[in-house]
């Protein structure tokens, strides 16, 4: 059983995507990091790699996504509060992202997302666990 993820996004500019990630607080791999490519640490057991498309293209024969146009897949990320779920997209949008949906609010979920620069969605979501309702 897999116990890492490490997901793979396609990016035009490596270096304005690492400036706007570091905005938002991610930290590097230098291990992994070159003109190419470079490791954005989310947490202990999940990675992104930001590859520039050539390089990308190198791992599929299928065309790159313009996720600007389409819907690739929504990565989601946990927060500690709503607050902090707030605070991300706040700090996202000052480094330049746009805000695709207005935020979910339930009363044990409350969500809200981005759009990086390069398109690809991104959603934070807190949840309290314990008031989640049970299935009948």
């Amino acid at each position: 059983m897999a116990t890492k993820i490490f997901v793979n996004l396609p990016v035009k500019d490596l270096n304005r995507s690492v400036d706007f990630f570091t905005k938002l607080g991610y930290t590097f791999n230098a291990q992994f990091t070159d003109e190419k490519a470079t490791c954005m640490i989310i947490s202990e057991d999940i990675y992104v790699m930001l590859l520039v498309e050539p390089f990308y293209k190198t791992f599929t024969k299928k065309e790159i996504a313009d996720a600007t146009k389409t819907s690739e897949v929504i990565l989601c990320l946990s927060a500690d509060s709503r607050e902090d779920v707030d605070l991300m997209v706040r700090k996202a949008v000052d480094a330049g992202a746009t805000v695709p949906s207005e935020p979910q609010d339930y009363p044990y979920m409350y969500g809200h997302g981005y759009q990086d620069l390069d398109g690809h969605l991104w959603e934070v979501m807190w949840m309290e666990t314990s008031a989640v309702p049970e299935e009948a």
